[in-house]
C-alpha cells in the first residue's frame, strides 16, 4: 500500500465552497515538560506550494529548514506561543487554542476559513472554520504551519538551552526524555518548566 502525503483537496473543497483566502493551522509542544506552545497559520500561494510539504515529524531537520524557509518567502505565515504561565493557568489545551488564535490573528491577510489541526476549533475563532484530525499528515496548508511552529519552536528551546545547559533542551525540546527528567530530579526545577505538569508539579511538591 503506497502512503500518500498531504494534498490541496481540503482547500479546494473549501474554494468550491466561495471561500477565497484559508488558512491552514497547527500548534506544537503539546507535551513537553518546558517551553511555551507554539502554533502557525499559513495562508499558501496556490500558484507557488513548496513541493514536499509534510508533518513537521515525518520530515529530516534539513528538509524542515528548507521548507521553512521556503514558506516565509512564498506564503502568509504567522507564528505566535501561549507562554509556560499562560499553560499553568488555563491549561495546556486552553494555551494551544490561544496561541492558535494569536497567530491567525497575525496574519497580514484575514483569512475567511480556516483549516485547523485536531478535533476541536478554539473557541476564540469567529468566522468559518473546520477541525481536520490528523491534518498536518492530510492537508498542506496545515502542514506548512506544522512545519514553521516547530522550527520557531526548536529555536525557542535552543537558546533557552544556553542558559539552562544541564536539562538537554537543545536536542530534547522540552519533551520528557530519560536525561530530561534526570536532570529535573537533579537539579530542579526552572522558570520555564511547566508547574501544572505531574513531573515538574511532583518534584516541586515532594516531601510536603
Amino acid at each position: 500500500m503506497t502512503l500518500i502525503g498531504p494534498d490541496y483537496s481540503f482547500e479546494h473543497a473549501a474554494k468550491t465552497r466561495g471561500f477565497s483566502l484559508i488558512a491552514g493551522v497547527d500548534e506544537v509542544g503539546r507535551g513537553p515538560l518546558a517551553g511555551p506552545v507554539t502554533a502557525a497559520a499559513v495562508i499558501l500561494d496556490p500558484a507557488r506550494i513548496p513541493a514536499g510539504l509534510n508533518d513537521s515529524k515525518k520530515l529530516s531537520a534539513a528538509k524542515r529548514q528548507a521548507l521553512h524557509d521556503e514558506l516565509l518567502e512564498c506564503a502568509d505565515v504567522s507564528i505566535a506561543h501561549a507562554s509556560v504561565e499562560e499553560i499553568d493557568a488555563l491549561n495546556i489545551l486552553r494555551a494551544s487554542h490561544l496561541a492558535m488564535e494569536r497567530a491567525v490573528a497575525g496574519l497580514k491577510q484575514v483569512p475567511d476559513h480556516l483549516l485547523i489541526d485536531g478535533n476541536t476549533i478554539p473557541r476564540g475563532l469567529s468566522g468559518s472554520s473546520e477541525a481536520i484530525v490528523k491534518g498536518d499528515a492530510r492537508c498542506v496548508s496545515i502542514s506548512a504551519a506544522s512545519i514553521v511552529a516547530k522550527i520557531c519552536r526548536d529555536f525557542v528551546m535552543w537558546d533557552l538551552a544556553q542558559h539552562y545547559p544541564q536539562y538537554g533542551w537543545q536536542t530534547n525540546a522540552g519533551y520528557p526524555s530519560k536525561s530530561h527528567k534526570a536532570a529535573l530530579e537533579e537539579f530542579g526545577v526552572t522558570p520555564h518548566h511547566r508547574r501544572s505538569f505531574k513531573p515538574v508539579h511532583n518534584i516541586l511538591y515532594q516531601g510536603k
